[in-house]
């Protein structure tokens, strides 16, 4: 069967979604099926890769969310998709692409939409203080699902506010993590030793350096474990539009700035050796970077308001949006050392082929081949 998927809001650089689409595009492909993602860009392309034909269509960049782009023509994309005559359509964007349920519909065309996040929560963290959070959610939620034959929630947080309203066609399928490439084996003693001297806490913040990640509640982490007396340094992998004001803001810290780490055994060395990971972003959904890093063998500290605590479990801490709390947490998790196997134990209940079928099974298509084109 042809898999349409398309998705806004990824760049080049984006991490966990741009991670998920490779990984299911690849497991659709290994399963007999021809995925297809369409993507917004800077030009258009048209390429073969392990996971599937990737096509990217034009789209502008969203003013102030740091080069994050979206496709907007809606009759480029119409055509697109009468040519590609898809199968099954599978879309990882429940704003500007939900007009594609009524037109699957019309189509004949069997549709997923894929919610990994919780509007709540984006409306608390982008609305203004004082908004009816519920009243303004539940008929977008409402309307969403009413579009799509059904929709796909990674967590329990994202499922939750569908759930509340009795949606028929929700189903739960938790992402997956790359348990080969991250893994406790990847610590290196001489990255270590590059980044934190003997006898200090290596923490990492690994991820976009955007608005909804929080990282500056990494640096202020830091700041309040060296006000504790705590021997700590941070490592920040990733790159985005507070680059700027977070170099500012570590001014006299231990902090070093990584940049974007294209390379995946980097990144896997850096998560495996470093001692505690931290993942503040209120709106993280699965945190696959945080996943990654309990493949790695390192605990996570995130906030209790994200999806993160029912993922990491008790290989780490959920913790309120506090300096003093991340600090704290920090602490702990430095104390117990047997916390490394934990965190890699909790990493293995996710892997991808399970994700894999749990979103064939959505398309209904677990077991059924490609069609012969």
């Amino acid at each position: 069967m042809r898999i349409v998927r398309l998705a806004n809001f990824v760049t080049p650089t984006s991490g966990g979604l741009r991670t998920a689409l490779h990984e299911l595009g690849a497991g659709y492909a290994a399963a007999g099926h021809e995925p297809v993602l369409v993507v917004p860009g800077a030009a258009a392309r048209d390429e073969r890769t392990p996971a599937g034909r990737v096509i990217t269509l034009p789209g502008p960049v969203v003013p102030g969310l740091g080069g994050y782009r979206v496709i907007t023509a809606r009759r480029a994309l119409r055509r697109l998709l009468e040519e590609l005559a898809p199968d099954r359509i599978e879309v990882s964007d429940r704003t500007t692409l939900r007009w594609l349920g009524p037109w699957a519909r019309a189509a004949g065309v069997r549709s997923v939409m894929v919610s990994h996040e919780s509007l709540s929560a984006l409306l608390r963290l982008y609305g203004p203080l004082g908004w009816p959070l519920g009243r303004l959610a539940d008929p977008v939620n409402r309307a969403t699902a009413a579009r799509f034959d059904t929709v796909v929630c990674t967590t329990g947080w994202a499922a939750a506010e569908f759930a509340r309203l009795g949606v028929p066609n929700l189903v739960r399928v938790p992402l997956g993590v790359d348990l080969a490439t991250f893994s406790p084996e990847r610590f290196d003693p001489g990255l270590r030793s590059r980044l934190a001297a003997r006898g200090k806490a290596l923490l990492v913040h690994c991820g976009r350096l955007s608005p909804e990640k929080r990282p500056d509640r990494s640096i202020r982490a830091l700041a309040e474990l060296r006000r504790r007396g705590v021997p700590a340094v941070l490592a920040v992998a990733g790159d985005g539009p507070l680059r700027a004001r977070l170099t500012r803001l570590a001014d006299g810290l231990p902090v070093r700035f990584l940049g974007h780490l294209a390379d995946r055994d980097a990144v896997a060395a850096l998560l495996a050796t470093a001692d505690v990971a931290l993942a503040p972003g209120p709106v993280e959904t699965f945190g696959l970077a945080a996943l990654e890093a309990l493949a790695s063998g390192t605990p996570v500290v995130a906030t209790r308001d994200s999806a993160l605590p029912e993922v990491i479990g008790p290989a780490g801490a959920a913790v309120a949006d506090d300096p003093a709390d991340y600090a704290r947490a920090i602490e702990d998790l430095l104390s117990d050392p047997a916390l490394r196997e934990r965190a890699r134990a909790r990493a293995e209940r996710y892997g991808w082929p399970a994700a894999v079928r749990g979103f064939l099974d959505a398309h209904g298509l677990t077991g059924t081949p490609a069609r012969p084109r």
